[in-house]
């Protein structure tokens, strides 16, 4: 038996992480295994009393998550690549839940790699844009979608105004005396978005290629007053936690404020994962191009 009395600190904790990795992946292996067994009635034939008493008492599973397994296995049922990804235990039962409700067979193909690709808290937040872009007119395809996402053009809802006491007086003033308060708005929302493009394109126009991925201040600051503090995904109301850039900064090695937005974490990991599946696109088409040569 391992005596681990003497062990390091970063071996004891490398071990961990080996056995834990190890203990997660069998887990889903394990799940994996629960549909086939539950519909051979397996378990019975081995003495247990239900599927929950076999998962709970061979792998300390609760009956909660059996039932989502098996509800799972059984939403998966005509989309057969979520179903193989499902039973092979390739990835958890948690992320497979998260897109779920928005799975088809149109889409099994795009959400596999993204479940591959993902987090949990990315994958909850590709499958609420799903849900919201089903209600703007004219959107149905979920890649499609997430490109949006990650240019950073999306439909969004309407919030209540919260116009302090000063500017609603003043505004009411002018209405009051005949002027168009909807007209005058709409003009100053003009005037900045003109203001925004032409210092986006001075800036874009004075970007020079660099090796240095900071960000410019300037280039910052431009992000700052056209999208505020939060995410650039327009429905989206959490803090900006990264720029992204659309056009790989790899391939163009400059900061141009036209090809940035700023995301959070989740929809900043949703626009890294359609990059990722272009550079795989890329390298196979590469590979099969240099093999018909």
């Amino acid at each position: 038996m391992e005596n681990f009395m003497h062990t390091s600190d970063e071996k004891l904790f490398l071990l961990c992480k080996q056995y834990g990795e190890l203990a997660l992946r069998y887990r889903n292996k394990f799940a994996g295994l629960l549909p086939e067994v539950y519909r051979r009635r397996l378990y019975k034939k081995k003495g247990f009393g239900s599927i929950f008493e076999f998962a709970a008492k061979l792998a300390g599973m609760s009956e909660e998550y059996v039932r989502r397994v098996l509800n799972l296995e059984k939403r998966f049922k005509e989309i057969p690549v979520l179903r193989e990804i499902l039973v092979s235990g390739e990835v958890s039962v948690s992320k497979m839940a998260k897109i779920a409700s928005i799975a088809t067979p149109e889409n099994q193909e795009f959400l596999a790699s993204q479940i591959k690709l993902l987090p949990r808290s990315a994958l909850e937040t590709l499958a609420r844009d799903e849900r919201h872009y089903k209600n703007v007119p004219g959107n149905t395809n979920l890649s499609q979608n997430s490109q949006n996402a990650n240019r950073g053009v999306n439909g969004g809802g309407v919030e209540e105004l919260k116009l302090n006491s000063e500017v609603t007086q003043k505004l009411l003033k002018l209405q009051q005396k005949g002027i168009d308060i909807n007209e005058l708005i709409l003009e100053f929302l003009k005037k900045r978005e003109i203001e925004i493009a032409q210092e986006k394109e001075k800036l874009a126009n004075e970007a020079k290629t660099t090796d240095s991925r900071y960000i410019p201040v300037q280039v910052r600051n431009i992000l700052t007053k056209e999208y505020g503090t939060k995410c650039s995904v327009e429905w989206c109301h959490h803090e900006a936690t990264e720029i992204h850039h659309s056009q790989r900064f790899s391939f163009s090695r400059r900061h141009n404020p036209k090809y940035l937005a700023p995301f959070c974490e989740e929809h900043h990991a949703i626009a890294h994962s359609i990059d990722q599946q272009y550079v795989i696109y890329r390298a196979q088409r590469m590979r099969s191009e240099e093999i018909s040569e």
